[in-house]
Parts: C-alpha cells; sequence; structure tokens
C-alpha cells in the first residue's frame, strides 16, 4: 500500500475493520467467503465486533436490503443493486466484494463501447498470430479471473453496455461455466463465485435488460436516503473522509453548513420545500447524494485553499451553481426562482442567498 496513492480500495482503507471481524467471525461461511453473511452485514451497517471494536457503517439506510443482497450473493442468482444515480450503488458493491472475496478489484465498467471480449475474454494478437489459439494467447477479464478464483465480479453500469454485450453473461450466469470454443474448452466457475451488477434507468443511452438475463438476476432497489437526518449523516461522513483522503487543509465541515446543502438538494429533488407548503421546479439533473457530497468537497477545498479552513457559504456556492444548473437556461431559471423565493425569505440563510446570487 503506497502513502502516495490517491484512492485506497475498501479492503485496503479497512482493513483493519476487516481482520477485527475475520478474527473473531464464528458463523457459518459459504465456501470461499472470508466473512459469514452476518459479518458482512455488520460490516456494511457499521456496530461492533464481538470483542467491542468498532465498525464503521459504510451503508446507512435500511439494514434488511442489505441482508436481501447477502443472501442473494450465498444462492447462485447474481445481484443487481438498481436504483437512481447517486444512490450508493457502487459503494455497496465495493464494500460487499471486499468483506465477502477480499478483492473488490475484479470490475467491468459497463459503457456505450464496452466490448464481449472486455466481458468474456480477449487475445494477445502478437502470440495469436505467432502460436495459434492457445491458453498463453489468452487474455483473462476480470469475471474468468473471478470464475477462476471463486470470488465475486462486478459489473458497473449494465443497462450503459450494449444488448448483445448484455447476454454474453446469459450462459456464465446459467451454466457457471464460461466457453472458450477457439481451444475447445470451458472455464468451470469455482465455488464462491458470482456477479454484482449495478444500474439505473436515468441516464441517456440506457439499454433495458432482456427477460432472459432479468431471471438470471435477483434485483435489489436501493432508494435514495429517507429523511434528511439519514442523508446529512452519509454527506458529512464522507465529505470528512474524502478531506483527510486528500488532506485538505480544512477544518471539520460546519454540521450547519451540510445542512443548507442537503436541504437544497432534497427540496429542489423533491420539489417540495422541508416544511411541505411551497411547490418548486425540479432542475433537469439527478441532484443526488453523491453530488451534494461533492458539493461539500469542493467548498472544503476552496475553504482550505482559499479561505481561513472554516466552510462558509462562499466556499458552497459555486458548486451548488454547477451541480443544480446542467441546463444553462432551463435549470439557471430554476434556480434563480428558488433563491429569490425560498433561500431569501429564509431565516439564517441570507450570507448563502448573496453568495449565490453574485455567481448567476
Amino acid at each position: 500500500m503506497s502513502e502516495t496513492q490517491l484512492r485506497l480500495s475498501a479492503e485496503q482503507h479497512y482493513a483493519h475493520e476487516l481482520a477485527a471481524l475475520r478474527a473473531e467471525d464464528k458463523g457459518p461461511r459459504p465456501p470461499n467467503w472470508q466473512l459469514s453473511p452476518n459479518a458482512v452485514v455488520t460490516y456494511l451497517i457499521g456496530g461492533k465486533s464481538p470483542s467491542g471494536e468498532g465498525i464503521s457503517a459504510k451503508y446507512i439506510g435500511n439494514r434488511r436490503l442489505i441482508e436481501i443482497a447477502v443472501a442473494t450473493l450465498a444462492t447462485d442468482r447474481a445481484l443487481l443493486l438498481y436504483g437512481v444515480p447517486g444512490t450508493a450503488k457502487s459503494w455497496v458493491s465495493e464494500h460487499l466484494a471486499a468483506a465477502i472475496s477480499g478483492d473488490s478489484s475484479l470490475i467491468i465498467q459497463g459503457t456505450a463501447g464496452t466490448s464481449e471480449e472486455a466481458v468474456r475474454y480477449g487475445w494477445n494478437y502478437a502470440k495469436l498470430l505467432a502460436e495459434g489459439p492457445s491458453t498463453g494467447a489468452l487474455v483473462e477479464s476480470p469475471l474468468m479471473w473471478a470464475m477462476q478464483e471463486g470470488k465475486l465480479a462486478r459489473i458497473e453500469e449494465l443497462t450503459r453496455m450494449p444488448s448483445d454485450v448484455q447476454d454474453t453473461l446469459i450462459t456464465i450466469l446459467s451454466e457457471k461455466a464460461l466457453p472458450v470454443a477457439e481451444l475447445r474448452m470451458q472455464v468451470n466457475a469455482q465455488k464462491g463465485f458470482n456477479v454484482i451488477a449495478t444500474a439505473n434507468n436515468r441516464d441517456k443511452g440506457v439499454n433495458e435488460l432482456s427477460s432472459a438475463l432479468k431471471r438470471r438476476f435477483n434485483t435489489v432497489v436501493l432508494p435514495p436516503p429517507a429523511s434528511l437526518e439519514e442523508e446529512l449523516e452519509i454527506v458529512q461522513s464522507r465529505a470528512e473522509s474524502l478531506g483527510r483522503a486528500l488532506e485538505l487543509p480544512n477544518e471539520k465541515p460546519a454540521l450547519e453548513e451540510v445542512r443548507r446543502v442537503v436541504t437544497v438538494f432534497r427540496e429542489l429533488r423533491n420539489g417540495l420545500t422541508e416544511d411541505g407548503k411551497n411547490r418548486l421546479k425540479s432542475p433537469s439533473g439527478t441532484l443526488s447524494t453523491a453530488e451534494a457530497i461533492s458539493v461539500v468537497s469542493h467548498g472544503l477545498s476552496m475553504a482550505g485553499y482559499f479561505g481561513d479552513g472554516s466552510l462558509k457559504a462562499d466556499d458552497l456556492a459555486a458548486g451548488l451553481l454547477g451541480a443544480i444548473v446542467k441546463d444553462p437556461v432551463q435549470d439557471r431559471l430554476v434556480w434563480q426562482e428558488y433563491l429569490e423565493t425560498v433561500v431569501k425569505e429564509r431565516d439564517g440563510w441570507k450570507d448563502i442567498y448573496r453568495a449565490s446570487r453574485d455567481l448567476i
């Protein structure tokens, strides 16, 4: 592990927690799992190890959803984490892989350009031309590695892949084998192998899953945070963690400033003020919890490098504008109306009103 590494994987960052749970875990473990299902849930939801060591919460939300996800991975069904953007699908996927397999790096990123070779296998064409088809010329995909080692493979943004590429998973998920026709062989999945995929239905370019592929997955929908306090806790803890990782020269983010960011996002996202009295127009973007974390992190950077280190309205205004105004005409009008009808009239919010108005 390098001290200069920008981002540590889940199994690196939380190695001490995983080690503590593993050392004291007496529950039954499925084959090739590093932890028992109960310990995996404790790692995700937070709590204490049997000896009393604190385990931080990686997912703040409904415990039952995580239990369903973990139980799914202990069967022969693959897991699909579904929801609107910014509901921690990739975050949960990474931590599930870290807790179960001890390795979250076996990942395929779905895009419009993802090819069948990226999912199944490819070829080293120099060796292929020199030797012909051989195991030495074969280039294993992360999915093939996971099958051979009995680990979890992660597929991000499954619905961004072309439909014909998605359907290459059907045989793998059904037969737990990957045929390599050129070598007249197949790679058989070892115990412990499974797939975690993530998908959302809000982005442009989404390709719906075929019925045949849907049947191979158990779908768990991760909802947006149910309450302001729940979302506030998520944004506060993640922004603090990012600030430490990036070594930003700032103080701990003020809870009240984070609360204002979360309130703005929730009100515009829901089209209604928190007190339920005023209906609002919503911008074209999703205004997800992940974007709220980015706004606070950007504010911490502004405060640390161009301020006194204390997060203030001036530090947040640019991040709010960038997150909310995606369409320069429609969204700008929505933001201006919200500033004039809600922010301007709210007690204690005059500073964020002035800072935001100066940027429009």
